[in-house]
């Protein structure tokens, strides 16, 4: 147990730092409430455990290699700045303030947090992160404590989309339409961000083999 909840700490720590996935969830439950932005989180921990599954098969090293990273950094890239163009281009639509219905499918959220998390940029960031906690553990204490260490992750990533999401909730309450613009306005340039970050990660790749 104590393991365990060790772990779910270490969970909260690598969940903590705003990434793609925390801008799409928190502008999902702003937009449309709780259980819309939490569709986001399912479809980001969706990939987390398949993360988990392809890392346990050692799957998980191919991605980890230089000559395959370099590409997905520029990919992922394109993939975010689509995401943030449309996120200010549509900044004013599909919002639907406290009390009134939703007319959003839940699935479609779920598919949006899903593509934002297999975004090949994304994936790059987690293995390196995440896969190298999980990696650290498996070599050090064996299959057995593996499976303990990742639900450990896994509650602690569960636990920050929980606290994250009720916080968005409470907020959402007392934002008006106009205010919610505003906020998937900035949640699209914090994806531009991103991008950004990963085209700067492939600039760095790429100075080491020339």
């Amino acid at each position: 147990m104590s393991l365990y909840f060790g772990y779910v700490l270490i969970g909260l720590a690598i969940a903590m730092p705003v990434g793609a996935i925390t801008v799409e969830m928190t502008k999902q439950g702003l937009k449309n409430g709780f259980i819309y932005g939490w569709a986001v989180g399912i479809g980001g921990m969706t990939i987390d455990v398949l993360l988990i599954v392809a890392l346990y098969f050692g799957l998980a090293k191919f991605l980890a290699l230089p000559y395959i990273q370099m590409p997905l950094w520029i990919i992922g890239a394109l993939f975010l700045f689509m995401l943030a163009y449309d996120s200010i281009k549509n900044a004013d639509k599909d919002i639907t303030l406290a009390g009134e219905k939703v007319d959003k499918s839940f699935f479609t959220t779920y598919r949006n947090g899903l593509l934002v998390a297999v975004s090949p940029g994304n994936l790059v960031f987690w293995i390196s992160v995440f896969g190298a906690v999980l990696a650290d553990s498996y070599n050090v204490s064996g299959t057995n404590q593996f499976i303990i260490v990742a639900l450990g992750i896994l509650s602690g990533i569960l636990l920050h989309d929980i606290g994250l999401l009720t916080i968005v909730a409470l907020t959402r309450k007392v934002m008006n339409r106009q205010m919610i613009k505003w906020a998937s306005i900035i949640a699209g340039m914090l994806l531009f961000g991103f991008g950004c970050y990963f085209i700067y990660e492939f600039i760095i790749d790429l100075k080491s083999y020339l």
